[in-house]
Formats: structure tokens, C-alpha cells, sequence
């Protein structure tokens, strides 16, 4: 892959699923998801969560134009970063409130909300990515992007072999004609287990890629699969899409999979950087 091609993909990967985001976000208006973030920082009595959505609807448009427009200029870049740090700062550190934990299967690191501010880290690697990259080693360029997909994988691949969780994603499963199937031949909780243990053996071909390049298109192709089924759910599950606000709250859990689409494509390219022209 070219470099060209790699910030055509990113920006584009940045650019859709920014103006999604803000889109929805804009229309939706008062969330209980920003609401949360308002509490952690105890701005509930400053900032209204009306107030929270239009800040954070326009944070997501200028992320998205920024992106758009970074794909040809490089100048953008480095105004895209700002945003994207913090667009991924704000809410992931909200994870050391016990509220993003499940109590009833002892807390931490039973996820619960923070199943969808850990996808914020997809954005941190990238923003660290545009800012030093020219200050770090290829390796840790490498390790990176890795991490926000390892991370997603562990976390809420692990979190499939719970009874909630699986019981959580049965609407999503049997929505799919791709994963519905799954249920004729598995009870709900071995289905789940079933993809758990995929995620897991995802990661695991992707850790090793680091060290035998041989099994790189695999482990990104495993991991992309992931990624990529999670786009189909919003034309399948009829709670992604709203015709008030074009996306739901689910549905702006499902578009951040982008974000680590755009981890793998550059984390592809930093494993071929040497074959190809800078």
C-alpha cells in the first residue's frame, strides 16, 4: 500500500464517521452517555447536556472536515490531531468512573458503558500517530495501531462470555443474515462464546504478525472481519438508524468500528513502509 492510498483510506475512514457522528449526535441532543462525561468532570451545574451535544456534534464536524481536507494537505494534519486528542481524552478518561464498570459482576474490568468509550482509543493511537511519528521507531509506530484493536478485541471479545453480554448482543445476531445462523446450531451463550473466542484468536494472529510477518493479512483480515460485520449491523438492526436523528445511540456504538479499520490500513502500511517509496 502506498502512502497516498493509506491517507486516502484514513481520511475517508475519519471523514464518514465523523459527520455521521456529528450529525446524529447534533440531532439527538440531550444523552445520557454525554450527561455521564458532564458528571465526571462535575460540570453538571456549568454546562448543560444540551449545550455538551452541540460542542461535541461540532468537535466531530471539524474532525471530519479536518480529515477530509488532511487527505490532500498535509498542513491538517496537525489541527486533526488537536481535535482527535481531544475527542479521545475527554471520554476515555471518564473509564476510571465506577459507573462505566458492571457492579453486578464485580466492577472493573467487567465493562459496561465503557464498552464504547474504549473505541476512543482508535482515535488517541491516531492522533499520536499524526503528531510523533517522525520521533518514534517503526516498531513503536507498529505497536501503536495495534493496541486500540488488541484492546477492543480482549476486552469486549472477554465480555462475551458472560450470560449479559451474550443476552446483550442476541438482537444484533439475529438481525444478521450473516450471524444468525449461529443460533440454529448454538444456544445464545455458546454463539457468544463462539465469537469471543474468534476475537481472541484475532488478537492473537495480530500480536504474532508483529514478529512473523507471514501471518499479517491474516490477522488484519480476522480483525477486520470483526470490524466490518459490525457495519452490516446498521442496515440489519432496526435500533441503529433513526429516521429523527439518522443514527442512534447504538448505532453511533457500531460506526465506531471505522476508527479501528483505520488502525489496521495504517498499521498494514507501517509493515510494508520499507517497500514502498516516501
Amino acid at each position: 500500500m502506498k502512502e497516498s492510498s493509506n491517507k486516502v483510506i484514513v481520511g475517508a475512514l475519519l471523514g464518514v464517521s465523523g459527520l455521521l457522528m456529528a450529525i446524529s449526535t447534533l440531532l439527538i441532543g440531550q444523552d445520557v452517555s454525554l450527561q455521564r462525561v458532564l458528571d465526571f468532570y462535575l460540570l453538571d451545574g456549568v454546562m448543560s447536556s444540551h449545550y455538551a451535544s452541540l460542542l461535541a456534534g461540532f468537535a466531530f464536524l471539524a474532525m471530519a472536515i479536518l480529515a477530509l481536507l488532511s487527505i490532500k494537505k498535509r498542513k491538517y494534519q496537525g489541527v486533526l490531531s488537536a481535535f482527535l486528542l481531544v475527542i479521545s481524552i475527554v471520554p476515555l478518561l471518564t473509564l476510571l468512573d465506577s459507573s462505566r464498570w458492571i457492579a453486578d459482576l464485580g466492577g472493573f474490568p467487567a465493562i459496561g458503558s465503557g464498552q464504547g468509550i474504549i473505541k476512543y482509543a482508535a482515535l488517541l493511537a491516531l492522533a499520536i500517530h499524526f503528531l510523533y511519528a517522525e520521533k518514534m521507531t517503526l516498531r513503536q509506530q507498529q505497536v501503536l495501531q495495534l493496541f486500540p484493536v488488541v484492546l477492543v478485541l480482549l476486552w469486549i471479545g472477554g465480555m462475551k462470555f458472560t450470560q449479559l453480554e451474550a443476552q446483550g448482543i442476541e438482537d444484533l445476531v439475529r438481525s444478521s443474515p450473516l450471524m444468525s445462523w449461529m443460533y440454529s446450531i448454538w444456544s445464545v451463550q455458546t454463539a457468544s462464546n463462539v465469537i469471543g473466542v474468534y476475537d481472541l484468536v484475532a488478537l492473537s494472529v495480530l500480536i504474532l504478525s508483529l514478529q512473523f510477518k507471514r501471518l499479517l493479512l491474516l490477522g488484519i483480515a480476522m480483525a477486520g472481519a470483526v470490524m466490518l460485520t459490525t457495519q452490516t449491523f446498521l442496515f440489519t438492526w432496526p435500533a441503529a438508524l433513526s429516521g429523527e436523528t439518522l443514527l442512534t445511540s447504538g448505532g453511533q456504538f457500531l460506526i465506531k468500528d471505522l476508527w479501528f479499520i483505520a488502525n489496521l490500513v495504517l498499521y498494514y502500511y507501517l509493515n510494508n513502509r520499507d517497500e514502498n517509496t516516501l
